[in-house]
């Protein structure tokens, strides 16, 4: 059976997605799937055993420049691709309108969510066969939800597995990565906690390694790991890179970020922060991971920036229930408790 995914982003949305594939294979043995993703995510579907063929697309490149020669005939090149293939089921694992425009291109009947469980309901009219979803469960159940019943098993009830692989790494058990960068300004952990943390982590033994992903991030970290000789401003690096670091590590901790989803995958004893967000629907999910939600009057707040008017030496101010030796304590925990397993 060949079956065509459509997710095509973001980072955690895509990492989301991988416990459906291990469901669908160990419930169909031949079931293979090839995967339309943003080009700038295209090595995580790699990473399953399950995908055959990961197909990029470069919808938020191509929208900047649609006239230029260059996006033109990538687009025509990929719909050619797109077209010229057929599949028993093309699943619309997203429910936008980008993504359901995406999945009316292959052939092969498609499934995605219904009106009600949709992000963008309308889309639900575009598909052959539409699933009810409750959209109150997390983000992962629901998709795991959506392929058993576009492929027809039983929904499995056990943790989820990412079933990806990314090659044999050298462990170090006295490495961390510090995951500093997010989006929302008010998903940002304060910079102090940040040092704080690198302090604790230092003094322990442990060399610890700041990714980073633009210019501010890279200040970030610099500015992080001065005057700390176990602190380590990581090179640039891709997905692929970002990967082999985290596998290779004894432990993480993260914003509110697509790459905490990606420890996540690949079992890293990791803390995750939350502040302004609420990790019940879109939180890590997975062995050896903790979420850690602040404890204020206004959280979560779902807002971009934080509005909060009070006298406050932390900004964002909820993050004062989240202090570095708390975090600290729950991540030795971790790792102690992955140790033992060993």
């Amino acid at each position: 059976m060949r079956v065509l995914i459509v997710k095509t982003s973001s980072l955690g949305d895509v990492v989301h997605a991988l416990p459906a594939l291990t469901d669908a294979r160990a419930a169909i043995a031949d079931v293979s799937f090839d995967w339309v993703v943003e080009e700038a995510f295209s090595s995580i579907p790699s990473w399953h055993g399950a995908v055959v063929q990961v197909i990029p697309v470069a919808l938020r490149r191509w929208r900047k420049a649609p006239f230029s020669k260059q996006n033109r005939q990538q687009w025509h090149e990929f719909k050619h691709r797109i077209k010229n293939a057929d599949y028993d089921l093309v699943i619309d694992a997203q429910g936008l309108w980008k993504s359901a425009w995406l999945t009316r291109l292959a052939h092969g009947t498609s499934h995605g969510f219904d009106r009600r469980s949709a992000r963008e309901g309308l889309v639900s009219l575009s598909y052959d066969v539409a699933h009810q979803i409750s959209r109150d469960k997390h983000a992962i159940e629901r998709v795991r939800e959506l392929f058993a019943k576009a492929l027809d098993y039983p929904i499995p009830d056990q943790m989820p597995d990412y079933g990806i692989s990314i090659g044999e790494q050298a462990g170090n058990a006295k490495q961390l990565v510090f995951l500093h960068g997010t989006t929302w300004p008010s998903k940002h952990w304060p910079e102090s906690y940040w040092q704080k943390m690198l302090d604790l982590a230092t003094n322990d033994g442990y060399q610890v390694y700041l990714p980073w992903g633009d210019d501010e991030e890279r200040a970030r970290a610099e500015r992080l790991a001065h005057d700390n000789d176990l602190a380590r401003v990581s090179p640039a690096m891709d997905l692929n890179g970002i990967a082999s670091l985290l596998a290779g590590s004894a432990g993480a901790v993260a914003v509110d970020t697509g790459l905490g989803h990606l420890a996540a995958a690949l079992s890293l004893p990791a803390v995750s922060i939350y502040g302004s967000t609420d990790p019940f629907l879109t939180g890590t999910r997975g062995s050896h991971q903790a979420q850690l939600k602040v404890d204020f009057e206004c959280a979560p707040c779902l807002q971009r920036k934080c509005d909060y008017t009070k006298i406050s030496a932390v900004k964002p101010a909820c993050y004062q229930t989240l202090p570095p030796a708390l975090v600290w304590k729950k991540l030795q925990q971790l790792i102690n408790e992955k140790e033992k397993i060993k």
